[in-house]
Protein backbone atom coordinates (compact mmCIF):
# COMPACT_ATOMS: atom_id res chain seq x y z
CA UNK A 1 0.00 0.00 0.00
CA UNK A 2 1.50 3.63 -1.07
CA UNK A 3 0.36 6.88 0.68
CA UNK A 4 0.71 10.79 -0.23
CA UNK A 5 4.02 12.50 0.52
CA UNK A 6 2.13 14.33 3.39
CA UNK A 7 1.12 11.91 4.78
CA UNK A 8 4.34 9.79 5.13
CA UNK A 9 5.91 13.21 5.84
CA UNK A 10 3.47 13.50 9.12
CA UNK A 11 3.73 10.12 10.21
CA UNK A 12 7.64 10.45 10.01
CA UNK A 13 7.38 13.76 12.19
CA UNK A 14 5.93 11.82 15.15
CA UNK A 15 9.13 9.67 15.03
CA UNK A 16 11.67 13.08 15.47
CA UNK A 17 12.06 12.93 11.56
CA UNK A 18 12.43 16.39 10.53
CA UNK A 19 10.40 17.92 7.62
CA UNK A 20 9.08 21.12 6.71
CA UNK A 21 5.97 22.59 7.45
CA UNK A 22 2.68 22.15 5.00
CA UNK A 23 -0.22 21.72 4.85
CA UNK A 24 -2.63 19.59 2.59
CA UNK A 25 -5.21 21.49 -0.10
CA UNK A 26 -7.96 20.26 -1.84
CA UNK A 27 -8.64 23.56 -4.03
CA UNK A 28 -7.13 26.28 -4.66
CA UNK A 29 -9.22 28.57 -1.46
CA UNK A 30 -7.43 25.90 0.86
CA UNK A 31 -4.00 26.50 -0.63
CA UNK A 32 -4.48 30.12 -0.37
CA UNK A 33 -5.61 29.48 3.79
CA UNK A 34 -2.48 27.06 3.83
CA UNK A 35 -0.18 29.92 2.89
CA UNK A 36 -1.37 32.27 4.99
CA UNK A 37 -1.00 29.63 8.15
CA UNK A 38 2.65 29.22 7.18
CA UNK A 39 3.93 32.41 6.43
CA UNK A 40 5.63 33.79 3.41
CA UNK A 41 8.12 34.83 1.36
CA UNK A 42 8.48 31.68 -0.32
CA UNK A 43 6.36 28.06 -0.98
CA UNK A 44 6.08 24.87 -2.37
CA UNK A 45 2.65 23.73 -4.39
CA UNK A 46 3.21 20.11 -4.88
CA UNK A 47 0.79 17.99 -6.79
CA UNK A 48 0.36 14.64 -4.53
CA UNK A 49 -0.35 11.64 -6.64
CA UNK A 50 1.28 7.77 -5.92
CA UNK A 51 3.94 8.43 -8.95
CA UNK A 52 7.52 9.81 -9.05
CA UNK A 53 9.08 12.53 -10.96
CA UNK A 54 5.97 15.48 -10.76
CA UNK A 55 8.81 18.18 -10.80
CA UNK A 56 10.01 16.83 -13.76
CA UNK A 57 6.29 16.42 -15.11
CA UNK A 58 5.29 19.86 -13.78
CA UNK A 59 3.57 18.94 -10.90
CA UNK A 60 5.66 20.94 -8.42
CA UNK A 61 6.74 24.89 -8.42
CA UNK A 62 8.11 27.64 -5.90
CA UNK A 63 6.43 30.66 -5.77
CA UNK A 64 7.59 33.72 -4.16
CA UNK A 65 4.25 35.83 -3.64
CA UNK A 66 0.26 35.10 -3.19
CA UNK A 67 -0.41 35.59 -6.65
CA UNK A 68 2.40 33.73 -7.99
CA UNK A 69 0.72 30.69 -5.65
CA UNK A 70 -2.91 31.25 -6.54
CA UNK A 71 -1.81 30.83 -10.06
CA UNK A 72 0.05 27.60 -9.62
CA UNK A 73 -2.55 25.33 -7.34
CA UNK A 74 -5.19 26.55 -10.47
CA UNK A 75 -2.56 25.30 -12.84
CA UNK A 76 -1.80 21.76 -10.90
CA UNK A 77 -5.32 21.10 -9.12
CA UNK A 78 -7.23 19.05 -11.38
CA UNK A 79 -4.42 18.68 -14.07
CA UNK A 80 -3.89 15.27 -15.52
CA UNK A 81 -0.60 14.86 -14.52
CA UNK A 82 2.12 12.74 -16.57
CA UNK A 83 5.49 11.01 -14.95
CA UNK A 84 7.96 8.53 -16.04
CA UNK A 85 5.96 6.19 -13.16
CA UNK A 86 2.68 6.91 -14.49
CA UNK A 87 2.95 5.92 -18.00
CA UNK A 88 0.82 8.06 -20.95
CA UNK A 89 -2.57 8.19 -19.38
CA UNK A 90 -1.01 10.49 -16.75
CA UNK A 91 -3.36 10.52 -13.60
CA UNK A 92 -5.16 13.24 -12.25
CA UNK A 93 -4.27 15.55 -9.18
CA UNK A 94 -6.86 15.92 -6.84
CA UNK A 95 -5.03 17.29 -3.60
CA UNK A 96 -2.10 19.99 -3.36
CA UNK A 97 0.85 19.81 -0.56
CA UNK A 98 1.69 23.81 0.33
CA UNK A 99 4.95 23.84 2.02
CA UNK A 100 7.37 26.12 2.98
CA UNK A 101 10.17 26.57 1.20
CA UNK A 102 13.87 25.63 2.46
CA UNK A 103 17.45 26.83 2.67
CA UNK A 104 19.09 23.90 0.69
CA UNK A 105 22.96 23.87 0.99
CA UNK A 106 22.76 20.30 -0.06
CA UNK A 107 20.66 17.55 -1.48
CA UNK A 108 21.39 13.77 -0.80
CA UNK A 109 19.83 10.75 -1.09
CA UNK A 110 18.16 8.32 1.37
CA UNK A 111 16.07 5.06 1.73
CA UNK A 112 15.65 2.31 3.65
CA UNK A 113 13.85 -1.19 2.64
CA UNK A 114 13.58 -5.19 3.15
CA UNK A 115 16.65 -6.70 1.64
CA UNK A 116 15.41 -9.77 0.28
CA UNK A 117 18.27 -11.57 -0.25
CA UNK A 118 20.13 -10.60 3.44
CA UNK A 119 17.08 -11.03 5.38
CA UNK A 120 17.62 -7.79 6.68
CA UNK A 121 16.55 -4.02 6.43
CA UNK A 122 19.00 -2.09 4.48
CA UNK A 123 19.67 1.77 4.82
CA UNK A 124 21.07 3.41 1.13
CA UNK A 125 22.15 6.51 1.12
CA UNK A 126 23.83 8.73 -1.57
CA UNK A 127 25.62 11.90 -2.03
CA UNK A 128 23.33 12.19 -5.39
CA UNK A 129 20.00 13.51 -4.05
CA UNK A 130 17.13 14.29 -6.16
CA UNK A 131 18.41 11.79 -8.73
CA UNK A 132 16.55 8.29 -9.41
CA UNK A 133 18.60 6.10 -7.07
CA UNK A 134 18.62 3.57 -10.29
CA UNK A 135 20.71 5.73 -12.12
CA UNK A 136 22.70 6.22 -9.16
CA UNK A 137 23.76 2.89 -9.12
CA UNK A 138 23.82 2.01 -12.70
CA UNK A 139 26.43 5.09 -13.60
CA UNK A 140 28.32 5.82 -10.19
CA UNK A 141 28.17 2.27 -8.08
CA UNK A 142 30.91 4.04 -5.95
CA UNK A 143 28.54 6.66 -4.38
CA UNK A 144 26.13 4.51 -3.24
CA UNK A 145 26.60 3.67 0.69
CA UNK A 146 24.55 0.58 2.11
CA UNK A 147 24.41 -0.40 5.81
CA UNK A 148 22.09 -3.90 6.60
CA UNK A 149 20.77 -3.54 10.15
CA UNK A 150 21.12 -6.41 12.45
CA UNK A 151 17.24 -7.53 13.21
CA UNK A 152 18.85 -8.50 17.05
CA UNK A 153 20.28 -5.02 17.77
CA UNK A 154 18.27 -2.85 15.47
CA UNK A 155 19.77 0.33 13.82
CA UNK A 156 22.45 1.44 16.34
CA UNK A 157 23.99 4.99 16.49
CA UNK A 158 27.36 4.14 14.81
CA UNK A 159 25.30 2.61 11.90
CA UNK A 160 24.25 6.72 12.06
CA UNK A 161 27.61 7.70 12.28
CA UNK A 162 29.38 5.86 9.24
CA UNK A 163 26.25 6.97 7.01
CA UNK A 164 26.70 10.65 7.96
CA UNK A 165 30.42 10.61 7.49
CA UNK A 166 30.00 8.45 3.99
CA UNK A 167 27.73 11.45 3.03
CA UNK A 168 30.35 13.65 4.29
CA UNK A 169 29.25 15.19 7.15
CA UNK A 170 30.83 16.49 10.56
CA UNK A 171 30.50 18.35 13.93
CA UNK A 172 26.82 18.95 14.11
CA UNK A 173 25.38 17.83 10.78
CA UNK A 174 26.60 14.49 12.02
CA UNK A 175 24.36 15.08 15.21
CA UNK A 176 21.50 16.33 13.21
CA UNK A 177 22.04 13.10 10.61
CA UNK A 178 21.89 10.42 13.84
CA UNK A 179 18.47 11.66 15.52
CA UNK A 180 16.94 11.91 11.86
CA UNK A 181 18.02 8.19 11.32
CA UNK A 182 17.12 6.45 14.09
CA UNK A 183 13.83 8.20 13.66
CA UNK A 184 13.49 6.89 10.10
CA UNK A 185 14.37 3.33 11.40
CA UNK A 186 11.41 3.27 14.47
CA UNK A 187 9.37 4.45 11.86
CA UNK A 188 9.88 2.12 9.72
CA UNK A 189 9.81 -0.85 12.06
CA UNK A 190 6.66 0.42 14.01
CA UNK A 191 4.62 1.42 10.95
CA UNK A 192 4.97 -2.22 9.06
CA UNK A 193 7.04 0.08 6.30
CA UNK A 194 8.57 -1.95 3.12
CA UNK A 195 9.97 0.97 1.14
CA UNK A 196 11.13 4.54 2.82
CA UNK A 197 12.93 7.36 0.44
CA UNK A 198 13.93 10.46 0.97
CA UNK A 199 14.96 12.19 -2.00
CA UNK A 200 16.11 14.81 -1.65
CA UNK A 201 17.25 14.47 1.75
CA UNK A 202 18.26 18.22 2.59
CA UNK A 203 20.97 19.77 4.69
CA UNK A 204 19.74 23.31 5.34
CA UNK A 205 22.92 26.33 5.87
CA UNK A 206 22.14 25.88 8.77
CA UNK A 207 23.40 21.90 9.03
CA UNK A 208 20.04 20.55 9.79
CA UNK A 209 19.07 17.41 8.08
CA UNK A 210 15.54 17.83 6.59
CA UNK A 211 13.09 15.32 4.34
CA UNK A 212 12.37 17.90 1.34
CA UNK A 213 10.30 14.65 0.21
CA UNK A 214 9.20 11.57 1.04
CA UNK A 215 7.85 7.70 -0.71
CA UNK A 216 6.20 5.39 2.09
CA UNK A 217 4.98 1.90 1.11
CA UNK A 218 3.63 -0.75 3.40
CA UNK A 219 3.53 -4.61 3.95
CA UNK A 220 0.10 -5.14 2.80
CA UNK A 221 -0.06 -8.66 4.54
CA UNK A 222 0.69 -6.37 8.31
CA UNK A 223 -2.31 -3.64 7.15
CA UNK A 224 -4.96 -5.83 9.87
CA UNK A 225 -2.51 -4.09 12.73
CA UNK A 226 -2.07 -1.14 11.56
CA UNK A 227 -5.61 0.71 11.50
CA UNK A 228 -4.10 4.40 11.10
CA UNK A 229 -1.91 3.43 8.05
CA UNK A 230 -4.98 1.67 6.36
CA UNK A 231 -7.37 4.75 7.30
CA UNK A 232 -4.76 6.82 5.25
CA UNK A 233 -5.50 4.32 1.65
CA UNK A 234 -6.55 6.62 -1.32
CA UNK A 235 -8.61 4.42 -3.80
CA UNK A 236 -8.73 7.32 -6.26
CA UNK A 237 -4.87 6.77 -6.71
CA UNK A 238 -5.48 2.67 -7.49
CA UNK A 239 -6.54 1.11 -10.08
CA UNK A 240 -10.78 -0.32 -9.85
CA UNK A 241 -10.43 -3.51 -10.61
CA UNK A 242 -7.60 -3.59 -8.01
CA UNK A 243 -9.33 -2.12 -5.26
CA UNK A 244 -12.78 -4.33 -6.62
CA UNK A 245 -9.99 -7.16 -6.08
CA UNK A 246 -9.42 -6.98 -2.53
CA UNK A 247 -12.58 -6.16 -1.61
CA UNK A 248 -13.34 -9.66 -2.65
CA UNK A 249 -10.05 -11.29 -1.33
CA UNK A 250 -8.35 -11.63 -4.78
CA UNK A 251 -4.49 -11.02 -5.27
CA UNK A 252 -5.08 -9.14 -8.87
CA UNK A 253 -2.82 -7.06 -10.60
CA UNK A 254 -2.98 -5.88 -13.95
CA UNK A 255 -0.41 -6.22 -16.86
CA UNK A 256 -0.10 -5.08 -20.68
CA UNK A 257 -0.84 -8.18 -22.50
CA UNK A 258 -3.67 -9.94 -23.79
CA UNK A 259 -4.10 -13.07 -21.93
CA UNK A 260 -5.61 -13.12 -18.92
CA UNK A 261 -5.28 -15.48 -16.24
CA UNK A 262 -7.11 -16.72 -12.89
CA UNK A 263 -5.19 -19.84 -10.92
CA UNK A 264 -4.98 -20.58 -7.27
CA UNK A 265 -1.54 -19.94 -5.54
CA UNK A 266 0.86 -17.12 -6.49
CA UNK A 267 4.14 -19.70 -7.64
CA UNK A 268 1.14 -21.53 -9.76
CA UNK A 269 0.52 -18.24 -11.09
CA UNK A 270 3.97 -16.92 -11.83
CA UNK A 271 4.50 -19.95 -13.84
CA UNK A 272 1.21 -19.59 -15.70
CA UNK A 273 2.28 -16.01 -17.01
CA UNK A 274 6.23 -17.57 -18.02
CA UNK A 275 4.66 -20.09 -19.80
CA UNK A 276 2.52 -17.86 -21.86
CA UNK A 277 4.86 -15.64 -22.52
CA UNK A 278 7.14 -19.08 -23.70
CA UNK A 279 4.74 -20.01 -26.27
CA UNK A 280 4.67 -16.32 -27.63
CA UNK A 281 2.21 -13.99 -26.16
CA UNK A 282 1.96 -12.23 -22.85
CA UNK A 283 -0.47 -12.33 -19.64
CA UNK A 284 -2.86 -9.45 -18.83
CA UNK A 285 -2.77 -9.69 -15.31
CA UNK A 286 -2.08 -11.82 -12.32
CA UNK A 287 -4.92 -12.95 -10.33
CA UNK A 288 -4.56 -15.81 -7.63
CA UNK A 289 -8.20 -16.65 -6.83
CA UNK A 290 -6.49 -18.43 -3.39
CA UNK A 291 -7.19 -21.31 -1.56
CA UNK A 292 -11.02 -20.95 -0.83
CA UNK A 293 -12.94 -19.58 -3.41
CA UNK A 294 -15.93 -19.98 -3.76
CA UNK A 295 -18.61 -19.57 -6.47
CA UNK A 296 -19.28 -16.17 -6.42
CA UNK A 297 -15.16 -15.20 -5.56
CA UNK A 298 -14.59 -17.17 -9.48
CA UNK A 299 -17.57 -15.23 -10.70
CA UNK A 300 -15.55 -11.39 -9.59
CA UNK A 301 -12.81 -12.75 -10.76
CA UNK A 302 -14.06 -13.41 -14.17
CA UNK A 303 -15.35 -10.00 -14.54
CA UNK A 304 -12.59 -8.31 -13.49
CA UNK A 305 -10.50 -10.05 -15.98
CA UNK A 306 -13.48 -9.53 -18.75
CA UNK A 307 -12.99 -5.71 -17.61
CA UNK A 308 -10.19 -4.98 -19.18
CA UNK A 309 -10.56 -4.29 -23.00
CA UNK A 310 -7.05 -5.80 -23.33
CA UNK A 311 -8.09 -9.57 -22.66
CA UNK A 312 -8.43 -11.59 -26.01
CA UNK A 313 -8.73 -14.83 -24.29
CA UNK A 314 -8.64 -16.51 -20.78
CA UNK A 315 -6.32 -19.33 -19.30
CA UNK A 316 -7.41 -21.09 -15.91
CA UNK A 317 -5.12 -22.83 -14.23
CA UNK A 318 -6.15 -24.59 -10.98
CA UNK A 319 -4.36 -27.45 -8.83
CA UNK A 320 -7.05 -28.41 -6.79
CA UNK A 321 -5.49 -28.77 -3.13
CA UNK A 322 -7.71 -27.28 -0.81
CA UNK A 323 -9.45 -25.22 -4.05
CA UNK A 324 -11.77 -28.76 -4.98
CA UNK A 325 -12.08 -28.26 -9.04
CA UNK A 326 -15.96 -29.34 -9.02
CA UNK A 327 -16.34 -25.81 -7.38
CA UNK A 328 -13.78 -23.84 -9.80
CA UNK A 329 -16.27 -25.33 -12.62
CA UNK A 330 -19.29 -24.51 -10.89
CA UNK A 331 -17.95 -20.80 -10.74
CA UNK A 332 -16.60 -20.72 -14.86
CA UNK A 333 -19.93 -21.89 -15.73
CA UNK A 334 -21.88 -19.36 -13.91
CA UNK A 335 -19.53 -16.78 -14.94
CA UNK A 336 -19.84 -17.52 -18.24
CA UNK A 337 -22.81 -17.54 -18.39
CA UNK A 338 -23.70 -14.06 -16.20
CA UNK A 339 -21.20 -12.11 -18.34
CA UNK A 340 -21.51 -13.65 -22.21
CA UNK A 341 -18.09 -14.19 -22.56
CA UNK A 342 -17.34 -13.77 -26.16
CA UNK A 343 -13.35 -14.93 -25.61
CA UNK A 344 -11.78 -18.13 -25.94
CA UNK A 345 -11.52 -20.09 -22.63
CA UNK A 346 -8.93 -22.53 -21.62
CA UNK A 347 -9.12 -24.73 -18.61
CA UNK A 348 -6.51 -26.66 -16.96
CA UNK A 349 -7.82 -28.69 -13.88
CA UNK A 350 -5.75 -31.40 -11.77
CA UNK A 351 -6.45 -32.61 -8.28
CA UNK A 352 -9.09 -32.79 -5.55
CA UNK A 353 -12.20 -33.83 -7.48
CA UNK A 354 -10.72 -33.14 -11.19
CA UNK A 355 -13.20 -35.72 -13.25
CA UNK A 356 -16.55 -34.00 -11.69
CA UNK A 357 -14.80 -30.81 -12.48
CA UNK A 358 -14.12 -32.07 -15.99
CA UNK A 359 -17.46 -33.51 -15.79
CA UNK A 360 -19.14 -29.82 -15.18
CA UNK A 361 -17.28 -27.92 -17.82
CA UNK A 362 -18.30 -30.62 -20.50
CA UNK A 363 -22.19 -30.95 -19.74
CA UNK A 364 -22.68 -26.95 -19.58
CA UNK A 365 -22.82 -26.66 -22.93
CA UNK A 366 -19.71 -23.75 -23.11
CA UNK A 367 -17.67 -23.31 -25.43
CA UNK A 368 -15.22 -24.32 -23.05
CA UNK A 369 -11.44 -25.51 -24.34
CA UNK A 370 -10.02 -28.39 -21.92
CA UNK A 371 -6.48 -29.07 -21.72
CA UNK A 372 -4.54 -32.00 -20.32
CA UNK A 373 -1.40 -30.18 -18.61
CA UNK A 374 -0.24 -26.19 -18.50
CA UNK A 375 1.76 -26.51 -21.28
CA UNK A 376 -1.47 -27.58 -23.21
CA UNK A 377 -3.28 -24.89 -21.70
CA UNK A 378 -0.70 -21.78 -23.06
CA UNK A 379 -0.20 -23.54 -26.36
CA UNK A 380 -4.12 -23.41 -27.05
CA UNK A 381 -4.95 -20.20 -25.62
CA UNK A 382 -2.04 -18.62 -27.32
CA UNK A 383 -3.64 -20.42 -30.76
CA UNK A 384 -7.14 -19.55 -30.25
CA UNK A 385 -6.32 -15.75 -29.88
CA UNK A 386 -4.43 -16.29 -32.56
CA UNK A 387 -7.03 -17.43 -34.76
CA UNK A 388 -9.55 -15.15 -33.03
CA UNK A 389 -7.57 -12.35 -34.41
Amino acid sequence: MNIHEYQAKSLLAEFGVAVPRGHVAFSVDEAMEAAGKLGGPVWVVKAQIHAGGRGKGGGVRMVNSLEELESAAGDILGMQLVTHQTGPEGKEVKRLYIEEGCDIANEMYLGMLVDRGSSRITMIASTEGGMDIEEVAANTPEKILKVMIDPGTGLQPFHARKLAFGLGLSGNQVRSAVTFLMGMYRAFNRLDASLMEINPLVLTGAGEMIALDAKMNFDSNALYRQPDIQALRDQDEEDPAEVEASEHDLNYIKLDGSIGCMVNGAGLAMATMDIIQLCGSSPANFLDVGGGATTERVTVAFKIILSDPNVKGILVNIFGGIMRCDVIAEGIVAAAREVKLDVPLVVRLEGTNVDQGKRILADSGLPIVSADDLGDAARKVVQAVSEAG
